[in-house]
């Protein structure tokens, strides 16, 4: 399991491991660990790492002092390396003297500064120039500018490197973070530096995991360098394939169809009978033993999967069930989702759920609860804009879960599943630009659902679904446009995949 945390506690780990190490140990170790992946770019985008140009984007924080020592580091390999201080007078001054004794040169002043000063080695830049003509020729551009305490996007003698950098060939490769995100929430306020890969040192911080900084992280590479931290202390944790093969329902011997959990499905209209169809078929692929659906559109259920068992008498009547799925393609039913809110089971709400369940009843609840919203609807929900959700993803499912009393599981590129008990909550980055298909989300409910009745928690109902629902997308798709039923076809696939048969 990746886990995540905050810039405070990034710190305060930090700092207790520096008091047992020599001083710049710590600093050493991460040069190193990211000096080993810069080469590793070069030799693919260059051929090898002697005579490669490489380029530093040097801020005054410590994350400048780790792009030096890298710097540093493919210097004394044969690159030629040019350190572009943004603040020279408070450069690292042990990492600007590491880099000119192995043969860096180093400008100063910004975009438009002096041409490069100092020693040279084999492959060095060579001429002079400004700082954007050093990055248009470079193979790699390093950024260092701002570390895991900046906020707010980057100043604006900065910005014209990071646009230097995005139109050039050169690789970049970000220092811990790109410049300009925030660490800690995921938020982006203003330019930031767009990486091809981030090398993140001790520790994943948030905003390498959520969108929207996310996509400004590229391919993501962890440097272990044994920071001390507590597990109780993560902000969000992302569960891997043996997290998940481990939490997956699997039948035994003894089991039959009641055992391994029925799970009943409330969902459909006149107007929307597809909704309750994939929703059906979400369900039926999820580990439960038995689905129930109940609605308008039992004949076309039964036609697509008559295993389904089908009643029309409501959800009170329609049998025994471990959990219920309402919502989907509902429209206008309240009368239905508001008797599935009074049964004594785990309830899944999505769709036209979450606009017509009354939130007073959601609250009143006593078994678990599992809202499953995308931005335009956590934003209904809550009050706000849709911009303010998709800026605020993290901040915006966890004041849904306290306001809700409920977990929630906020679809997006980046799904996050959070606790109204608090704790770490789940990121999940599975999925595929194409699920964003209609139909894609009731699939998602019915597997949910599915694991809920088959007994796993709301958090790990929620967290599982997502991870096999974005795996199956994949699937699906395989670069190309896929239907949702397309993605319910490919969660045995997931399944599978997942467990290793």
């Amino acid at each position: 399991m990746r886990t995540a945390y905050s810039v405070e506690t990034v710190r305060n780990a930090e700092r207790e491991l520096m008091a047992r190490l020599p001083e710049g140990a710590l600093m050493q170790r991460a040069a190193a660990g990211l000096a080993a992946a810069c080469a590793q770019v070069l030799a693919r985008v260059a051929g090898r790492v002697y005579g490669s140009r490489v380029v530093l984007l040097v801020g005054s924080g410590d994350n400048g002092g780790d792009a030096l020592y890298a710097g540093a580091r493919l210097a004394r390999r044969g690159a030629g390396v040019t350190a572009v201080l943004l603040a020279p007078e408070r450069a690292h001054g042990g990492g600007l003297a590491a880099l000119r004794r192995a043969g860096g040169r180093v400008t100063e002043g910004g975009p438009t500064g002096s041409g490069p000063t100092g020693s040279g080695s084999a492959g060095s830049a060579g001429s002079a120039g400004s700082a954007e003509e050093l990055i248009a020729r470079a193979d790699l551009v390093l950024d260092g500018i701002v570390g895991i305490g900046g906020a707010g996007g980057l100043r604006k003698e900065a910005v014209p490197l990071a646009d230097a950098a995005a139109r050039s060939r050169a690789a970049v490769v970000a220092v811990d973070l790109p410049s300009g995100v925030d660490a800690d929430t995921g938020r982006v306020r203003g330019d930031v530096v767009r990486a091809d890969l981030t090398v993140t040192f001790g520790t994943h911080k948030p905003g390498l995991l959520i969108d929207p900084a996310r996509e400004y992280a590229g391919a993501v590479r962890l440097v272990d360098i044994g920071l001390p931290l507590p597990g109780e202390a993560a902000e969000l944790e992302a569960l891997q394939h043996p997290d998940v093969a481990r939490l997956l329902p699997v039948p035994a011997g003894e089991s039959d169809k009641y055992r391994r959990g029925v799970v009943g499905i409330a969902a459909g209209s006149a107007r929307y009978p597809g909704a309750a169809v994939l929703a059906v078929a979400g369900a039926l692929r999820g580990g439960a033993g038995a689905v129930r659906y109940v609605g308008p559109a039992g004949d076309a259920v039964i036609a697509r999967f008559p295993e389904t068992l089908v009643s029309d008498r409501g959800p009170e009547r329609a049998g025994r069930v471990q959990a219920w799925v309402v919502g989907p393609g509902a429209g206008d039913d309240a009368a239905t989702v508001a008797e599935v809110l009074a049964a004594d089971v785990p309830v899944l709400i999505d769709a036209d759920g979450l606009r017509l369940a009354d939130a007073d009843a959601v609250r009143a609840r006593t078994a678990p609860t599992l809202m499953t919203p995308h931005a335009g609807e956590a934003a209904a929900l809550l009050g706000v804009g849709r911009e303010e959700v998709e800026a605020a993803r993290l901040a915006s499912v966890r004041e849904l879960a306290a306001r809700y009393g409920a977990t929630v599981l906020l679809k997006g590129s980046t799904t996050l599943v959070a606790s109204a008990k608090g704790g770490p909550v789940r990121v999940n980055a599975t999925g595929t630009s194409w699920l964003a298909t209609a139909g894609s989300g009731d699939v998602l409910s019915g597997l949910a659902g599915s694991l809920l009745a088959a007994g796993l928690s709301a958090v790990d109902a929620g967290s599982v679904g997502a991870y096999l629902h974005g795996l199956a997308g994949r699937f699906a798709a395989a670069g190309a446009p896929a239907g949702a039923h397309d993605v319910a076809r490919a969660i045995p696939r997931a399944w599978r995949d997942v467990r290793g048969d």
